[in-house]
């Protein structure tokens, strides 16, 4: 496998600083690593066909609304809520059209990334602007969108009362022709009920149970998730011993993740 070049990002554990400035190469300093920096750079350092599979959540640009904003005047426990303020080093906060613009060159390298058996599990949230649904499919359009797999939440929040309580989000499956799902793992269904996370600080966090239903529901052996966040998506490869390579912009998120790896790993270890 050839090797890809970057400048080394501002890892937030890198004892030497000289070390900063050094050059990535794929895939000693990709495998089963948190990178620090921006998805886009990072991936693009990454050989095509490198990944078998991609699961992701991304920012859902929330704080760029017709509405409030997300702000709730009458306080409750909305107010308190962290994903409010955005997420760390990203205010969630873009023009509309370049939040779809970012996004769309995130799935076109993500569709590089992957082999011609490889998908994309991308999650998303719908939502209502200008009283209309925002479905997101200026995002995923021309993206060979196979299936969208409905993650039923426990609960959710509302305060227009245009419209019923929203209690799900969406995955899309991205797939390549030749991708295939493992044996007996199509029998799921595409409503799956999973209770969202709620012992993570993290303001957006995937819950374990959902990405294990992804990862163990394919061969993978390679998995990537490019807005890793708490480090969700490589908790679950290493609960089936797949390889992950994580990348977020938040030095905060990715200490956090590298701690969470770490337990865990731990804990395997000891069971």
């Amino acid at each position: 496998m050839r090797s890809a070049i970057l400048a080394r990002p501002k890892r937030f554990k890198s004892p030497k600083p000289a070390a900063l400035n050094s050059p990535l190469k794929f895939p000693a300093d990709f495998h089963n690593k948190v990178l620090c920096g921006d998805a886009l750079e990072l991936m693009r350092a990454m050989p095509a066909g490198s990944v078998d599979l991609v699961v992701t959540s991304p920012p859902y640009n929330l704080k760029n609304s017709t509405g409030n904003g997300m702000k709730d005047g009458r306080g409750g426990k909305w107010e308190r809520a962290a994903l409010k303020n955005g997420y760390s080093h990203h205010a969630d906060c873009m023009p509309h059209q370049d939040y779809v613009a970012w996004q769309r060159e995130c799935l076109a390298e993500m569709m590089r990334l992957i082999p011609e058996d490889g998908a994309i599990f991308y999650n998303h949230k719908w939502r209502v602007q200008n009283a209309l649904l925002q479905d997101r499919s200026d995002i995923v359009a021309g993206f060979p969108v196979r299936q969208i797999i409905i993650w039923k939440r426990k609960g959710g929040i509302n305060f227009n009362p245009g419209y019923f309580l929203p209690t799900y989000e969406v995955i899309y499956l991205i797939a390549k022709p030749k991708f295939r799902l493992a044996p007996k793992a199509g029998g799921e269904g595409d409503v799956w009920e999973i209770m969202q996370e709620t012992r993570n600080k993290h303001p957006a966090p995937f819950p374990v149970a959902l990405i294990d239903r992804i990862i163990g529901s394919t061969n993978a052996q390679t998995i990537l998730d490019p807005f890793m966040g708490s480090g969700t998506t490589a908790i679950s490869a290493l609960n089936f011993g797949r390889d992950f390579v994580g990348i977020d912009v938040s030095p905060d998120y990715c200490r956090d993740a590298e701690l969470r790896i770490a337990q865990h790993k731990e804990a395997l270890r000891l069971n």
